[in-house]
């Protein structure tokens, strides 16, 4: 298969084995070299994240979120990391954290990685526009798996679009889909 037929998330782990194969990272072997590449793809990466949260916001929190964002910076381990998060009165109220996309490149780490507030490490190889455009999918998989994750670990209600109008949404047999998931959600889960 020609390599620009070959999906972006296949690229992403096939760029990641080889690196652990190679003892690199986008071609560079040492430490300084590597930040440098990651430095760059965060600077790639911050319009697709923004674009992600973006839509989260619009189309879930029905443009309530605040997205921030904490630029590059040092951690304790002496690795590097830049987050983006969306964060809701919802969701601040509830307790839990907001959802979150970060770019971590850890101290001892050989090379960086990509990760939500309770979705962890997917290989960051980001080198170009192109692939920081490619990301879009996985960024977006991320973030949802990351709200999905934070309803469960809180409640439906922190997500204005379910609870705005729920009588507005019916099925097809007059119930609202809000009654049908909580009945769903009453037959197959328990909170403990």
């Amino acid at each position: 298969m020609p390599e620009s037929m070959i999906p972006a998330y296949i690229t992403s782990l096939i760029r990641h084995f080889e690196d652990l194969r190679d003892g690199t990272h986008g071609g560079s072997a040492n430490r300084k070299d590597k930040e440098a590449h990651f430095e760059k793809a965060v600077q790639l990466l911050a319009p697709v994240a923004h674009q992600v949260l973006a839509e989260m916001n619009t189309s879930l929190l029905l443009d309530t979120g605040q997205l921030t964002e904490t630029g590059l910076r040092r951690t304790p381990d002496g690795g590097l990391n830049a987050s983006w998060a969306l964060s809701w009165p919802e969701q601040r109220a509830a307790g839990v954290q907001p959802i979150m996309l970060q770019a971590y490149f850890g101290g001892g780490f050989h090379h960086p990685h990509l990760r939500g507030t309770t979705v962890h490490d997917w290989p960051l190889n980001v080198f170009s526009n192109e692939d920081a455009a490619a990301q879009l999918s996985i960024l977006r998989a991320i973030a949802s798996s990351d709200l999905h994750n934070l309803v469960y670990s809180s409640d439906y209600r922190i997500v204005p679009a379910v609870t705005a109008n729920p009588t507005a949404r019916q099925t097809p047999y007059g119930y609202s889909r809000t009654s049908v998931c909580l009945r769903l959600r009453g037959l197959f889960w328990r909170r403990p």
